[in-house]
Protein backbone atom coordinates (compact mmCIF):
# COMPACT_ATOMS: atom_id res chain seq x y z
CA UNK A 1 0.00 0.00 0.00
CA UNK A 2 1.87 3.34 -1.44
CA UNK A 3 -0.51 5.87 0.18
CA UNK A 4 0.18 5.50 3.69
CA UNK A 5 3.99 5.43 3.05
CA UNK A 6 3.69 8.57 0.47
CA UNK A 7 1.38 9.68 3.59
CA UNK A 8 4.41 9.11 6.00
CA UNK A 9 6.95 11.15 3.89
CA UNK A 10 4.83 13.96 3.55
CA UNK A 11 4.77 14.82 6.97
CA UNK A 12 8.54 13.89 7.66
CA UNK A 13 11.06 16.53 7.93
CA UNK A 14 14.10 14.45 7.23
CA UNK A 15 12.15 12.97 3.57
CA UNK A 16 10.99 16.49 2.64
CA UNK A 17 15.12 17.86 3.25
CA UNK A 18 16.28 14.76 0.99
CA UNK A 19 13.88 15.17 -2.02
CA UNK A 20 14.03 18.89 -1.63
CA UNK A 21 17.52 18.74 -2.35
CA UNK A 22 17.67 15.90 -5.23
CA UNK A 23 18.35 17.70 -8.49
CA UNK A 24 15.34 16.09 -10.40
CA UNK A 25 12.80 17.63 -7.91
CA UNK A 26 12.62 20.90 -8.74
CA UNK A 27 11.78 20.04 -12.90
CA UNK A 28 9.28 18.24 -11.59
CA UNK A 29 7.22 20.42 -9.14
CA UNK A 30 8.25 23.21 -11.76
CA UNK A 31 5.89 21.64 -13.92
CA UNK A 32 2.63 21.31 -11.73
CA UNK A 33 3.93 24.00 -9.24
CA UNK A 34 4.52 26.98 -11.15
CA UNK A 35 6.03 29.52 -8.25
CA UNK A 36 5.94 30.22 -4.83
CA UNK A 37 4.78 33.83 -4.92
CA UNK A 38 2.24 36.05 -6.28
CA UNK A 39 4.83 37.51 -8.06
CA UNK A 40 6.33 34.18 -9.72
CA UNK A 41 2.84 32.88 -10.34
CA UNK A 42 1.73 36.44 -12.40
CA UNK A 43 3.50 36.10 -15.49
CA UNK A 44 1.68 32.05 -15.40
CA UNK A 45 -1.85 33.65 -14.90
CA UNK A 46 -0.98 36.78 -17.67
CA UNK A 47 0.02 33.39 -19.96
CA UNK A 48 -2.99 31.02 -19.58
CA UNK A 49 -5.52 33.68 -19.84
CA UNK A 50 -3.41 35.24 -22.89
CA UNK A 51 -3.64 31.96 -24.77
CA UNK A 52 -7.78 32.49 -24.39
CA UNK A 53 -7.58 30.28 -21.31
CA UNK A 54 -9.07 31.29 -17.87
CA UNK A 55 -7.62 29.81 -14.05
CA UNK A 56 -8.66 28.77 -10.62
CA UNK A 57 -5.90 29.85 -8.10
CA UNK A 58 -5.34 27.53 -5.34
CA UNK A 59 -2.68 28.80 -2.95
CA UNK A 60 -0.97 25.74 -1.12
CA UNK A 61 -0.89 25.25 2.38
CA UNK A 62 -2.35 22.04 4.56
CA UNK A 63 -2.17 20.69 7.90
CA UNK A 64 -3.10 23.96 9.67
CA UNK A 65 -2.91 24.03 13.32
CA UNK A 66 -3.21 27.36 14.53
CA UNK A 67 -5.55 30.43 14.18
CA UNK A 68 -2.68 32.42 13.22
CA UNK A 69 -2.10 30.17 10.29
CA UNK A 70 -5.15 30.28 9.03
CA UNK A 71 -5.39 33.76 8.99
CA UNK A 72 -2.42 33.75 6.90
CA UNK A 73 -4.07 31.69 4.65
CA UNK A 74 -6.79 33.95 4.04
CA UNK A 75 -4.29 37.07 3.77
CA UNK A 76 -2.25 35.31 1.09
CA UNK A 77 -5.57 34.48 -1.08
CA UNK A 78 -6.47 38.64 -0.38
CA UNK A 79 -2.90 39.48 -1.76
CA UNK A 80 -3.53 37.44 -5.02
CA UNK A 81 -7.06 39.15 -5.21
CA UNK A 82 -5.45 42.83 -5.01
CA UNK A 83 -2.76 41.57 -8.03
CA UNK A 84 -5.70 40.29 -9.68
CA UNK A 85 -7.44 43.84 -9.46
CA UNK A 86 -4.39 45.62 -10.26
CA UNK A 87 -3.95 43.35 -13.72
CA UNK A 88 -7.43 43.91 -14.77
CA UNK A 89 -8.03 39.98 -14.88
CA UNK A 90 -10.59 39.59 -11.87
CA UNK A 91 -12.76 38.11 -14.84
CA UNK A 92 -10.87 35.63 -16.26
CA UNK A 93 -9.39 34.41 -12.80
CA UNK A 94 -11.30 32.55 -9.73
CA UNK A 95 -9.98 31.25 -6.41
CA UNK A 96 -10.10 27.55 -5.59
CA UNK A 97 -10.35 27.11 -1.56
CA UNK A 98 -9.67 24.21 1.00
CA UNK A 99 -11.38 25.11 3.94
CA UNK A 100 -9.22 23.00 5.91
CA UNK A 101 -6.29 25.64 5.16
CA UNK A 102 -8.96 28.34 6.28
CA UNK A 103 -9.04 26.27 10.05
CA UNK A 104 -11.70 24.29 9.57
CA UNK A 105 -10.64 21.25 11.37
CA UNK A 106 -9.39 23.12 14.96
CA UNK A 107 -11.60 24.15 17.59
CA UNK A 108 -14.86 25.75 16.50
CA UNK A 109 -13.33 25.61 13.14
CA UNK A 110 -16.60 25.98 11.25
CA UNK A 111 -17.46 28.74 12.59
CA UNK A 112 -13.41 30.54 11.93
CA UNK A 113 -13.44 28.62 8.63
CA UNK A 114 -16.55 30.61 7.64
CA UNK A 115 -15.47 34.06 9.07
CA UNK A 116 -11.93 33.26 7.10
CA UNK A 117 -13.35 32.60 4.12
CA UNK A 118 -16.16 35.75 3.63
CA UNK A 119 -14.06 38.51 3.36
CA UNK A 120 -12.04 36.71 0.44
CA UNK A 121 -15.88 36.06 -1.60
CA UNK A 122 -16.48 39.28 -0.88
CA UNK A 123 -12.68 40.54 -2.27
CA UNK A 124 -13.11 38.37 -5.37
CA UNK A 125 -17.30 39.54 -6.22
CA UNK A 126 -15.63 42.93 -5.83
CA UNK A 127 -13.07 42.60 -8.53
CA UNK A 128 -15.44 40.25 -10.67
CA UNK A 129 -15.15 37.05 -10.12
CA UNK A 130 -15.64 34.50 -7.48
CA UNK A 131 -14.41 31.24 -4.97
CA UNK A 132 -15.02 27.80 -5.34
CA UNK A 133 -14.61 25.52 -2.29
CA UNK A 134 -13.19 22.74 -3.32
CA UNK A 135 -14.12 19.44 -1.67
CA UNK A 136 -11.28 17.11 0.63
CA UNK A 137 -12.52 13.97 2.69
CA UNK A 138 -16.29 12.69 3.44
CA UNK A 139 -16.21 14.06 7.21
CA UNK A 140 -15.62 17.41 6.12
CA UNK A 141 -17.89 17.77 3.37
CA UNK A 142 -21.12 18.60 5.51
CA UNK A 143 -19.47 21.11 7.10
CA UNK A 144 -18.10 22.96 3.68
CA UNK A 145 -21.75 22.65 2.14
CA UNK A 146 -23.15 24.32 4.82
CA UNK A 147 -20.50 27.13 4.50
CA UNK A 148 -21.14 27.44 0.71
CA UNK A 149 -25.10 27.24 1.47
CA UNK A 150 -24.45 30.47 4.04
CA UNK A 151 -21.50 31.83 1.63
CA UNK A 152 -24.30 31.73 -1.62
CA UNK A 153 -27.14 33.67 0.32
CA UNK A 154 -25.01 37.30 -0.05
CA UNK A 155 -22.69 35.65 -3.06
CA UNK A 156 -24.98 33.43 -5.01
CA UNK A 157 -22.04 32.83 -7.75
CA UNK A 158 -20.05 30.92 -4.92
CA UNK A 159 -18.81 27.70 -6.54
CA UNK A 160 -18.57 23.97 -4.79
CA UNK A 161 -16.76 20.62 -5.53
CA UNK A 162 -18.53 17.32 -5.51
CA UNK A 163 -16.43 13.89 -6.29
CA UNK A 164 -18.09 11.14 -7.53
CA UNK A 165 -16.62 8.33 -5.96
CA UNK A 166 -18.57 8.93 -2.49
CA UNK A 167 -22.07 6.92 -2.50
CA UNK A 168 -23.59 10.17 -1.48
CA UNK A 169 -23.09 12.38 -4.21
CA UNK A 170 -25.93 11.68 -7.03
CA UNK A 171 -28.08 13.14 -4.19
CA UNK A 172 -25.96 15.91 -3.48
CA UNK A 173 -25.81 17.06 -7.37
CA UNK A 174 -29.49 16.94 -7.46
CA UNK A 175 -29.55 19.48 -4.29
CA UNK A 176 -26.86 21.55 -6.11
CA UNK A 177 -28.04 21.46 -9.53
CA UNK A 178 -30.40 24.62 -9.35
CA UNK A 179 -30.54 27.87 -10.86
CA UNK A 180 -27.34 29.60 -10.03
CA UNK A 181 -25.25 27.15 -9.14
CA UNK A 182 -21.51 26.43 -9.66
CA UNK A 183 -20.31 23.05 -9.47
CA UNK A 184 -17.03 21.19 -10.21
CA UNK A 185 -17.63 17.43 -10.17
CA UNK A 186 -14.29 15.70 -10.22
CA UNK A 187 -13.63 11.68 -9.71
CA UNK A 188 -11.97 12.01 -6.24
CA UNK A 189 -8.92 11.59 -5.32
CA UNK A 190 -8.69 11.05 -1.30
CA UNK A 191 -8.07 7.82 0.15
CA UNK A 192 -11.85 6.70 1.83
CA UNK A 193 -13.88 3.56 3.02
CA UNK A 194 -15.59 1.44 1.53
CA UNK A 195 -18.47 2.45 3.46
CA UNK A 196 -18.86 5.68 1.94
CA UNK A 197 -16.79 5.37 -1.65
CA UNK A 198 -16.68 3.41 -4.68
CA UNK A 199 -13.33 1.25 -4.75
CA UNK A 200 -13.02 0.35 -8.31
CA UNK A 201 -12.21 3.11 -11.16
CA UNK A 202 -15.08 1.73 -13.35
CA UNK A 203 -17.78 2.17 -10.72
CA UNK A 204 -16.27 5.94 -10.42
CA UNK A 205 -16.43 6.59 -13.73
CA UNK A 206 -19.84 5.15 -14.42
CA UNK A 207 -20.90 7.37 -11.47
CA UNK A 208 -19.24 10.28 -12.66
CA UNK A 209 -21.34 10.03 -16.02
CA UNK A 210 -24.73 9.83 -14.48
CA UNK A 211 -23.85 13.01 -11.87
CA UNK A 212 -22.30 14.74 -14.77
CA UNK A 213 -26.24 13.96 -16.68
CA UNK A 214 -27.84 15.41 -13.47
CA UNK A 215 -25.62 18.72 -13.75
CA UNK A 216 -25.94 18.94 -17.42
CA UNK A 217 -29.68 18.82 -17.12
CA UNK A 218 -30.56 21.26 -14.45
CA UNK A 219 -30.02 25.02 -14.25
CA UNK A 220 -26.74 25.34 -12.87
CA UNK A 221 -23.34 25.81 -14.31
CA UNK A 222 -21.71 22.24 -15.05
CA UNK A 223 -17.46 22.82 -14.49
CA UNK A 224 -16.20 18.85 -15.77
CA UNK A 225 -13.15 18.41 -13.73
CA UNK A 226 -11.26 15.93 -15.51
CA UNK A 227 -7.92 14.71 -17.65
CA UNK A 228 -9.92 11.38 -19.16
CA UNK A 229 -10.47 12.02 -23.29
CA UNK A 230 -13.62 9.76 -22.94
CA UNK A 231 -15.05 11.47 -20.04
CA UNK A 232 -14.92 14.47 -21.79
CA UNK A 233 -16.15 13.15 -25.07
CA UNK A 234 -19.49 12.28 -22.82
CA UNK A 235 -19.74 15.65 -21.48
CA UNK A 236 -19.95 17.47 -24.61
CA UNK A 237 -22.06 14.73 -25.73
CA UNK A 238 -24.40 15.16 -22.57
CA UNK A 239 -23.85 19.18 -23.16
CA UNK A 240 -25.64 19.17 -26.73
CA UNK A 241 -28.58 16.68 -25.50
CA UNK A 242 -29.13 19.22 -22.58
CA UNK A 243 -28.97 22.02 -25.02
CA UNK A 244 -26.51 23.78 -23.60
CA UNK A 245 -24.43 26.38 -25.59
CA UNK A 246 -20.28 26.50 -25.44
CA UNK A 247 -20.96 29.18 -22.15
CA UNK A 248 -23.04 27.17 -20.42
CA UNK A 249 -20.46 24.92 -18.82
CA UNK A 250 -16.68 24.17 -18.42
CA UNK A 251 -13.60 22.09 -18.66
CA UNK A 252 -11.27 22.43 -15.82
CA UNK A 253 -7.86 20.85 -16.11
CA UNK A 254 -4.78 21.02 -13.94
CA UNK A 255 -1.98 23.15 -14.87
CA UNK A 256 0.95 20.73 -16.64
CA UNK A 257 -1.16 18.32 -17.63
CA UNK A 258 -2.54 17.76 -20.62
CA UNK A 259 -1.70 21.48 -21.96
CA UNK A 260 -2.29 20.78 -25.61
CA UNK A 261 -5.76 19.40 -24.57
CA UNK A 262 -6.30 23.08 -22.80
CA UNK A 263 -5.48 24.55 -26.45
CA UNK A 264 -7.80 22.12 -28.08
CA UNK A 265 -10.56 22.78 -26.25
CA UNK A 266 -10.50 26.42 -25.95
CA UNK A 267 -9.79 26.90 -29.69
CA UNK A 268 -13.31 24.79 -30.41
CA UNK A 269 -14.98 27.57 -28.18
CA UNK A 270 -14.95 26.04 -24.88
CA UNK A 271 -14.61 27.97 -21.62
CA UNK A 272 -11.22 26.11 -20.48
CA UNK A 273 -9.94 26.82 -16.99
CA UNK A 274 -6.67 25.79 -15.81
CA UNK A 275 -6.17 24.54 -11.66
CA UNK A 276 -3.21 26.38 -11.26
CA UNK A 277 -1.62 26.08 -7.47
CA UNK A 278 1.20 27.96 -5.70
CA UNK A 279 2.61 29.02 -2.84
CA UNK A 280 5.96 27.98 -0.14
CA UNK A 281 4.36 24.65 0.73
CA UNK A 282 4.69 22.68 -2.54
CA UNK A 283 6.14 19.88 -0.96
CA UNK A 284 3.58 18.66 1.17
CA UNK A 285 0.50 19.83 -1.07
CA UNK A 286 2.93 17.74 -4.29
CA UNK A 287 3.48 14.69 -1.83
CA UNK A 288 -0.28 14.96 -0.35
CA UNK A 289 -1.55 14.37 -3.97
CA UNK A 290 0.66 11.50 -4.25
CA UNK A 291 -0.86 9.91 -0.98
CA UNK A 292 -4.47 10.56 -2.27
CA UNK A 293 -3.82 8.15 -5.51
CA UNK A 294 -0.46 6.74 -5.64
CA UNK A 295 -1.25 6.46 -9.32
CA UNK A 296 -1.00 9.67 -9.66
CA UNK A 297 2.75 9.07 -9.77
CA UNK A 298 2.42 7.21 -13.14
CA UNK A 299 0.32 10.14 -14.42
CA UNK A 300 3.10 12.63 -13.49
CA UNK A 301 5.97 10.40 -14.91
CA UNK A 302 4.09 10.13 -18.08
CA UNK A 303 2.85 13.74 -18.35
CA UNK A 304 6.25 14.79 -17.72
CA UNK A 305 7.97 11.87 -20.24
CA UNK A 306 5.38 13.04 -23.14
CA UNK A 307 5.89 16.85 -22.63
CA UNK A 308 1.85 17.07 -22.71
Amino acid sequence: MLGPVILAASRSDKMRRLISAAPVTKPVVDRFIPGETVDQVVPIIEDLTGKGLEVTMDVVGEDITTPEQSYAARDAYLELIGRLEELGLGTRAEMSIKLSMFGQALEGGHELALANVRPVVEAAAAIGTTVTLDAEDHTTLDSMFAIHEELRKDFPQTGCVIQAYLFRTEADARRLAGSGSRVRLVKGAYKEPAEVAYQQKAETDKAYVRILKILMEGEGYPMIGSHDPRLISIAQELARTAGRKLDEYEFQMLYGIRSDEHLRLAAEGHRMRVYTAYGTDWYGYFMRRLAEKPANLLFFARSILTKG
